[in-house]
């Protein structure tokens, strides 16, 4: 039997797979295709976050020329932004599970069966897998975790959205050599567009002439769809005479941002976007996986090292450290965050995004990775709040008010 069966090979599975093989757990897998096929999306990460991690080596590229814009005239960020080289983070983590003799099962999950001291999983198949614990990493549509209802004034579910193209262009889309995180410039739409939920151009250069750009809705209930996305990065390229003329990959992206917190009394773990581990206000979590992984895997290791642990104190004490108090107030605080910048129009958006870079780099930066302890977040908070213009401020002092419940959620750490 198993000590821990991950269901996912995405970044959370294999992510917390490999540190619980470094733990020496007995770790097995389960997913309906090989650990070893290629991830699709792209992921984007701050130099500095993976330095501390020692894992700066898995970066296929990386940016000291990092700007936004949020008027006319281009905002520096000082910041070496990278993009993962996602081959090489696969295999980083699948070495280490190789390390640990991880057993690899493929199949479908379909039902699961709680006892006293061990779960089974039963494929689609008829297999059946025996485990202590089982770690959910499905996703945001998780296999096995429940979740209640999300949290948001608007009514449903906040959605991050983009649509981006990786080619080769009749001339730059962006200035070589830079890297943009956030491009709000809206001259290339209408009046009546400009009144829609905002959305901002991501772009990076990849060398030998090829660019990665992307049109992103931060946040917004309902989805901005990907038809509009890509009518509004062909209309901002537009306006510069810039034409796509070879298309090497194209990528959609659609994920929630105010995931509500799955019940923590439930025998599965969740890891990933079904543990919620988004950040409600950024959308990162790549990052949050590699730090968080080793910090579980231990809990779970030294748990299973007690004597006649049963299967209920083992899920409690992994989603204990998991999800502390302190972090469920931040999420809660990061919630509040999310429900502000989703009633700013372009223009408020802008002016909050330009205060929020001009906080020093420890607190914006701290900010975007949630690796802010709650009085340092808070500073950050009245920071941005007396730098802020009044329309902003304004904005933010509503909140307060709509947002009542998130604030009592980050007071109680429920």
């Amino acid at each position: 039997m198993l000590d821990v069966l991950v269901v996912g090979t995405g970044p959370a599975g294999l992510a917390i797979a490999a540190q619980l093989c470094q733990q020496g757990v007995k770790v097995g897998g389960l997913a309906p295709t090989s650990p070893t096929m290629e991830w699709s999306n792209t992921y984007g990460i701050w130099r500095d976050e993976l330095e501390a991690l020692g894992l700066s080596h898995l970066l296929a590229h990386q940016w000291q020329n990092c700007v936004g814009y949020f008027g006319p005239t281009v905002k520096p960020l000082d910041r070496t932004y990278g993009l993962l080289d996602k081959q090489k983070l696969q295999a980083h983590l699948l070495h280490q599970c190789q390390q640990g003799q991880m057993t690899w099962h493929l199949g479908t999950a379909a039902t699961i069966n709680y006892g006293a001291a061990h779960t089974t999983v039963l494929t689609q198949t008829g297999q059946s897998i025996e485990a202590r614990l089982v770690i959910d990493a499905t996703g945001h549509k998780p296999i096995f975790v429940k979740r209640s209802q999300p949290y948001s004034a608007k009514g449903g579910t906040a959605y991050q959205a983009a649509y981006g193209v990786v080619g080769r262009f009749s001339s730059p889309p962006i200035i070589p050599g830079q890297f943009v995180l956030m491009d709000y410039r809206a001259d290339h739409l209408s009046p009546d567009e400009r009144l829609a939920a905002p959305t901002f151009l991501y772009g990076m250069d990849l060398g030998d002439d090829i660019f990665f750009v992307e049109e992103t809705s931060l946040a917004a209930c309902p989805a901005v769809s990907f038809d509009v996305l890509k009518q509004r990065l062909q209309k901002r390229l537009a306006l510069h005479g810039v034409q796509l003329l070879e298309l090497h990959d194209e990528e959609y992206c659609l994920f929630p941002m105010n995931a509500p917190m799955p019940p923590f009394d439930q025998a599965v773990i969740g890891f990933g976007g079904s543990a919620s581990m988004v950040h409600p206000a950024t959308g990162y979590m790549v990052g949050a996986l590699l730090r968080r992984a080793p910090m579980l895997a231990q809990a779970i290791a030294t748990t299973l090292d007690q004597t006649n642990v049963s299967s209920a104190h083992l899920s409690a004490a992994a989603w204990s450290a998991l999800w502390s108090g302190d972090r469920l107030r931040k999420y809660y605080i990061y919630l509040f965050g999310l429900e502000n910048l989703m009633r700013f129009d372009q223009a408020r958006l802008c002016r909050f995004f330009n205060s929020f870079f001009d906080l020093p780099q420890t607190q914006w930066a701290g900010f975007l990775a949630d690796t802010l302890p709650i009085p340092d977040l808070l500073i950050a908070m009245l920071n941005l709040f007396g730098r802020a213009p009044n329309s902003v401020r304004l904005g933010l002092m509503q909140s307060v008010v709509y947002d009542s419940r998130l604030l009592w959620q980050a007071l109680l750490g429920t």
